[in-house]
């Protein structure tokens, strides 16, 4: 049943929160968000694995999914948004920038994340009250003290579920559950962005060193 009355959390009681996530197991967070949030909660997705839709899905058919189409993913993503789309029955939102310019990720990658992404993501997020994304702390060292629960930018919930997730735990989930997945990880691509600023890394390179290679960028803003 949807919550028609949405609670409000102070700073406190969402850090309280968050050490009680911390021993629990993915589920009981997503399901969590949804007994206090739903309908206005969304998943933001970024089609390089479906393990946080997996998991979402069977908490919550008709959650909302949100992926957010840049015009410059790799084609192998757009194909697994569809794949997945089919796979789950999912009610997806995509959110399709009507404009941008197709040099601005090599005149200027920050605003270009900050237009492209993070804009496309506040429009998604406008009238909900919370939302969840699969953001680990194995994935980068600048993501290695990232909450389970926290109050975002927009003053909005942000739930992690899997923030404590190792990549052996992703893997053993995926091949246990079947859980569709992009095949450029198979490639050399442990960490999937858009196509300009997205390279393969060698076996035993940090997974996120082939994003903005060459440059002092390390996050999109997303997870801001």
């Amino acid at each position: 049943m949807p919550n028609l009355t949405i609670p409000s959390f102070t700073d406190a009681e969402l850090a309280a929160l968050n050490e009680e996530f911390e021993h629990l197991p993915a589920e009981k967070v997503i399901q969590w968000g949804v007994d206090n949030f739903s309908p206005h909660l969304a998943l933001a997705a970024s089609m390089t694995d479906a393990v946080m839709i997996d998991l979402a899905v069977k908490v919550d058919p008709a959650i909302e999914v949100v992926f957010i189409d840049t015009g410059f993913h790799f084609p192998e993503t757009l194909e697994t948004v569809e794949r997945v789309r089919r796979h789950y029955g999912l009610n997806l939102r995509l959110m399709t920038v009507a404009r941008h310019d197709p040099e601005l990720w090599n005149m200027d990658p920050e605003n270009c994340c900050s237009a492209v992404k993070a804009g496309q993501l506040d429009r998604a997020l406008a009238g909900k009250s919370a939302w969840m994304s699969g953001l680990r702390r194995a994935e980068a060292v600048t993501r290695v003290s990232a909450p389970i629960v926290v109050r975002d930018l927009r003053g909005l919930v942000k739930l992690n579920p899997i923030a404590t997730w190792t990549d052996e735990q992703v893997d053993d989930y995926i091949a246990e559950h079947r859980v569709p997945f992009n095949p450029l990880l198979e490639r050399g691509y442990p960490s999937i962005g858009c196509m300009p600023c997205t390279k393969p890394v060698a076996p035993g390179e940090d997974p996120r060193s082939g994003r903005w290679a060459g440059t002092d960028k390390t996050e999109c803003g997303l997870h801001d």
